[in-house]
């Protein structure tokens, strides 16, 4: 399975752990060993892959940063981000299970509303980032652990160098509720 735009390995692992073939890519380095294509994800897109987790860069997308929309649309930030969403789509349209992981965005708009939106606070962590899933051959995700506490702790996030990577990284629980219930071999037979 390919993890695409996503240097953490976060997913990646949690798949391996699961007991599955999974490698990561991304234009950055993995953050930790593992198998991992550093470069441009429509380079290996088209391997017979069985299942793409897709991460694309949600900069110009996220409607928490609405306030840019105007500058980002002037100089075409917006448009190239938009762009790559929908190759991302289109150019995964031969694997049999994909979902696209975006925060709430224009491309419920521009593209179509998200299958599914989920919370960290849903998957054992006690926080909220509403994320949403447009889902292609899979279940929507079943929440793993419901915990109390609805910290805004990614949106609260103090300025720092990194603070972009640190917001788009995937939670443990997350991450592992994928693992567990799209990589199962039942989900695996039903997509075949």
């Amino acid at each position: 399975m390919l993890v695409a735009c996503e240097s953490s390995g976060t997913v990646r692992d949690a798949f391996i752990r699961a007991g599955h073939d999974a490698m990561s890519c991304d234009l950055l380095p993995t953050d930790v060993p593992g198998p991992h294509y550093q470069g441009d994800v429509f380079d290996v897109i088209d391997y017979p892959w069985d299942l793409m987790i897709g991460h694309p860069p949600c900069t110009h997308l996220s409607v928490s940063g609405s306030r840019h929309f105007a500058a980002k649309k002037l100089d075409g930030r917006q448009q190239a981000g938009v762009s790559f969403f929908m190759r991302l789509i289109r150019q995964s349209a031969h694997i049999q299970m994909v979902a696209i992981e975006n925060p709430v965005c224009i491309m419920s708009s521009l593209y179509r509303k998200p299958d599914q939106i989920i919370q960290p606070w849903q998957f054992g962590h006690g926080e909220t980032k509403a994320t949403c899933l447009w889902l292609k051959g899979l279940p929507l995700l079943q929440p793993t652990n419901i915990v109390e506490g609805r910290e805004a702790r990614i949106h609260r996030m103090p300025p720092f160098p990194d603070r972009w990577k640190e917001r788009s990284k995937t939670f443990h629980g997350i991450a592992d509720a994928m693992a567990s219930q799209w990589g199962s071999p039942a989900q695996m037979e039903i997509a075949a």
